[in-house]
């Protein structure tokens, strides 16, 4: 899924399942009949594995806006592949300081590979590197157990966020209440990243006004397309290239929301992505940054201006898009998404039965049949 950018986000920005539901599965699957986990284990390292990543990004304010520097699954995500893989093993605590220390040796990859076939790469490796940074520690293998501490003078985990102040946990206590329950994830409706469904939506919203305006969609009445966005390089593509680019470009997922009113799996096709009637689009589109638009998952908006031939100008703007933890998926909407997606590798017989397995995870006794 991350190849395609459909993956779930947090805030802070990261893609937080990714990396932690492959070791788990993998880890299951690994173990020896008598001591597999259950369905209970299984959610609790998955839990665990979320909580890692999202208690180190809010010890870091670099890491609560959309990243320039480090890719955030490659960081955060290889030590929450660690943090659950070790949690389901049921390693020592020092053994699970040990693997978080191996895990931070193994992270981190640039945001320079962002919109190349290079960036589905970090979350795999993270995956697999934390993974291997469990069974390491368990067979023994020693790292620095103070890595996530502030250490003066000799960077730990604050190489990777320069502005990170850790805190101390609390005891746990039957009340525990796990940030997946504060803060919710927010799943996407078409592969793209992230900040697109902010531009999609204005521009569906744009869109409709402009077909009770003039009866349809005609772009030859548009002279100029205004996106108002925060100020993020890597998604800021004018005049996308290749499948991967135009997954990362405001401009062209507003155009194409406007010229097909939907995006979608097909959108970001070759013939999709070159076609004349979009080229001429994406050459009337310019871009501001209004200032009150920053570049945070919780607090950035998109709008979608068209200024007319006749000088009139119609507006959409989206501060929370369908699937943003604020408006989040139906279940019903979820149950599609997954469908659509699996129906391209397994039969719809398999489909229906990881649907009725997962709705009763917590009450399956092989997690290893996932």
């Amino acid at each position: 899924t991350h190849s395609m950018d459909f993956d779930d986000t947090w805030h802070p920005a990261t893609h937080p399942s990714g990396a932690v539901l492959p070791a788990l599965l993998a880890a299951s699957q690994m173990l020896p009949p008598g001591t597999k986990p259950n369905g209970m284990d299984f959610l609790l390292a998955f839990n665990v594995g979320l909580e890692v990543q999202g208690r180190l990004m809010h010890f870091s304010t670099e890491a609560h806006n959309i990243p320039k520097r480090f890719h955030p699954p490659s960081v955060v995500g290889t030590m929450g592949s660690a943090a659950a893989t070790a949690k389901l093993l049921s390693l020592s605590t020092a053994q699970c300081a040990h693997a978080l220390g191996i895990a931070a040796s193994l992270a981190g990859a640039p945001m320079a590979n962002a919109a190349t076939q290079a960036k589905p790469l970090h979350i795999g490796n993270a995956t697999r590197l934390g993974f291997e940074a469990a069974l390491l520690a368990a067979r023994g293998m020693e790292a620095n157990p103070l890595i996530l501490d502030d250490i003066a003078g000799c960077s730990g985990f604050s190489a990777f966020y320069g502005i990170y102040h850790p805190k101390p946990l609390s005891t746990p206590s039957d009340h525990h209440e796990f940030l997946l329950e504060k803060q919710d994830i927010a799943f996407k409706r078409f592969p793209a990243h992230l900040g697109m469904h902010w531009v999609v939506d204005a521009a569906l919203s744009v869109r409709n006004l402009f077909i009770n305006y003039a009866g349809s969609f005609s772009p030859s009445l548009i002279r100029t397309i205004m996106l108002k966005i925060p100020v993020s390089k890597y998604i800021n593509r004018p005049f996308p290239s290749s499948e991967h680019q135009a997954r990362h470009s405001f401009q062209f997922n507003a155009c194409t929301a406007l010229l097909d009113g939907e995006v979608g799996l097909s959108s970001f096709t070759e013939s999709s992505i070159h076609r004349q009637e979009l080229r001429e689009l994406l050459d009337k589109v310019v871009v501001e940054h209004p200032e009150d638009n920053v570049a945070n998952f919780d607090k950035m908006y998109g709008e979608v201006a068209l200024l007319l031939q006749s000088g009139d100008v119609l507006t959409g703007k989206c501060d929370t898009f369908y699937g943003h933890w604020r408006k989040p998926l139906s279940k019903e909407s979820l149950l599609k998404k997954f469908r659509s997606n699996a129906s391209h590798v397994l039969p719809e017989e398999k489909i229906e039965t990881i649907i009725t397995m997962v709705d009763n995870l917590e009450n399956l006794s092989d997690s290893s049949q996932l």
